[in-house]
């Protein structure tokens, strides 16, 4: 069921990198604005863990605070983001599809006031994104 309140969304796209690669990738942390054109300045407060804050600023827009609510090594990442009442959880996966085949896929799940706005807003570059982490991954051998 959807409402204005609730809002989700996949993208994914398939590259020759390994899970380990693009592992190396999300798990460093303050180089993803080098690949992630929605991200002037990010900083993390800890180790690249579950419970471990990190602050975003994407270009000309306040910074936001999120915190990694599941990590699991050359798997998946989720964080989790809140303003006010609205929160926005990304879930960044890594699936193996068989011999030098990997799928990446960002599963943005929104809840609360205005997520059906926020959500497609949040995720708009999303493709422009996992384009940009695979072909860093697949340059990264």
């Amino acid at each position: 069921m959807s409402d204005e309140n609730t809002w989700r969304s996949e993208y994914a796209i398939e590259t020759s990198a390994s899970p380990e690669t693009i592992w190396s990738i999300f798990r460093d942390i303050r180089a993803w604005k080098n690949w992630n054109a929605g991200i002037e300045q990010i900083d993390i407060d800890g180790p690249f863990a579950s419970g471990t804050w990190f602050t975003m600023k994407p270009p000309g827009e306040d910074a936001l605070r999120s915190q990694l609510i599941d990590v699991r090594e050359n798997v998946c990442f989720v964080d989790e983001t809140r303003v006010g009442d609205l929160a926005i959880l990304v879930a960044h996966r890594i699936e193996p599809l068989g011999p030098a085949r990997t799928r990446i896929v960002y599963a943005v799940d929104a809840h609360g006031p205005g997520a059906a706005e926020i959500g497609p807003a949040v995720s708009a570059d999303f493709p422009e994104v996992l384009a940009s982490l695979s072909k860093l991954a697949e340059g990264t051998r």
